[in-house]
């Protein structure tokens, strides 16, 4: 079935920095695009607190879900048409999966999330499948269509070959985050040959594959990925706010829980307090609102919320040592948490060990856990080999997990002063040693 509008009767495109121009013919994309639901995407951050690192790092989810939808548009209107194993009906529904696939994404998405416990997939189906604008417009393709959409993004559609285009080791999200954050955070760590790599993109039956002759360019993609990771998402000074964030949101809950008279009410986040987020509740959260109370809060009674949200909200963030959860580093932190009690300051919030790990490339290995789709080349004899079987480069990182340990504290709360000053030295001999 196809949709009522068709085609629009003059293209549209998006200036974009990334991608030059980004191509609007379908009118069922128009109409998605136009959506509240969409336009929120605007109001969230595609890097959190990042932008408390990297300057730039302002840019939206609404443009990342724009530059997914272009390069999933030019995979299958310029490279997949009239190839074997390509299905054209599927267009559409993977145009639609692409530009909604972060549709459900809260204010600073996975610390948020972490918090409230929260899942942002299962916010972007509710708001595919819900009474929503978003599902009036799909609903034009026929009753069954949005389930599709979240099916997809679900990656339990039983096309396979449509999901790994937007779900796998090397998809259209990636290659767009990886692109595009490089270029707002002002690093070169990112930028990779993507087309190379949708030139050299083949469908097959499960999934794309890529042929042998763009290996290079797989690689340069799977290591950006890496450096990414380490430069940039996971810098300690953007974790060091995402603590002071989680922070923050833990606070507000337990005051709320303990019966907390607020200066500024939580009104928005009454339903997250309680555990009972409704889908109208969720859409109504963006950052501005969660900044607005940020911003309030430094007035706050409660000696704790208000100095968490003056040090967000001006960026006095905590300070870091590196951290190896050893028996003999456990110790340590245990005699720092009861020096740090001596002195008045509550550990649970100034004295946080914070994880980051990522695995930058691997494959399923029977009797483990996970399904990890491999990128699989394409020989010149038709013959599909793995591509650590063939990449020395790939080989040596393969299946390979890096995890990073950091203590972060207060060290303004540390500083010589009148009062305990014996005390936190003793505190500081341990952090420094």
């Amino acid at each position: 079935m196809a949709y009522p509008g068709g085609q629009l009767s003059e293209e549209k495109v998006f200036k974009d920095p990334v991608h030059r121009y980004i191509h609007v013919r379908d009118k069922l994309i128009w109409d998605l695009i136009g959506t509240k639901e969409f336009q929120r995407l605007r109001r969230i951050k595609q890097l959190g607190t990042t932008y408390l690192t990297f300057h730039g790092a302002e840019h939206s989810r609404f443009n990342h879900s724009l530059g997914v939808y272009e390069i999933i548009r030019r995979i299958i209107d310029d490279v997949f048409v009239g190839r074997e194993h390509w299905d054209h009906n599927e267009r559409l529904l993977c145009l639609c999966a692409a530009l909604l696939h972060d549709l459900g994404h809260g204010p600073f998405s996975h610390s948020f999330e972490k918090v409230f416990r929260l899942d942002h997939e299962d916010f972007t189906q509710a708001i595919i499948l819900g009474d929503t604008e978003v599902n009036a417009v799909l609903r034009q393709m026929g009753d069954g269509f949005p389930k599709k959409v979240a099916e997809v993004i679900a990656k339990t559609y039983s096309n396979k070959l449509v999901v790994s285009l937007i779900s796998s080791q090397i998809d259209a999200d990636r290659m767009d985050y990886l692109l595009r954050d490089a270029y707002y955070t002002g690093v070169s760590y990112g930028n990779f040959d993507m087309e190379r790599i949708l030139r050299v993109m083949r469908p097959r039956e499960d999934q794309v594959v890529i042929k042998r002759s763009g290996m290079h360019a797989v690689e340069d993609y799977i290591m950006s990925r890496y450096q990414m990771y380490w430069q940039v998402y996971f810098h300690p000074v953007t974790r060091s706010a995402e603590v002071i964030l989680t922070k923050i949101l833990h606070r507000a809950k337990k005051l709320y829980e303990n019966g907390y008279t607020f200066q500024t009410e939580p009104t928005h986040f009454y339903s997250l307090f309680s555990g009972n987020v409704t889908l109208s509740d969720y859409l109504k959260l963006d950052e501005a609102v969660i900044l607005y109370y940020f911003q309030q809060w430094q007035e706050e009674k409660d000696e704790i919320l208000r100095d968490l949200c003056s040090r967000f909200v001006h960026r006095r963030l905590f300070k870091y040592v590196e951290f190896s959860p050893t028996n003999e580093q456990m110790e340590k932190l245990m005699e720092l948490r009861r020096l740090f009690k001596k002195i008045g300051i509550d550990p649970d919030y100034y004295l946080v060990v914070d994880s980051s790990s990522d695995l930058p490339y691997d494959f399923y290995r029977p009797g483990e856990e996970g399904e990890r789709l491999p990128i699989y080349l394409l020989m010149p004899n038709g013959e599909l080999r793995e591509l650590s079987r063939e990449s020395v480069l790939v080989d040596a990182i393969s299946g390979k997990r890096r995890t990073d340990h950091k203590l972060y504290f207060p060290s303004d709360f540390l500083s010589d002063g009148a009062t305990k000053r014996t005390t936190k030295k003793k505190i500081l001999e341990i952090l420094e040693g």
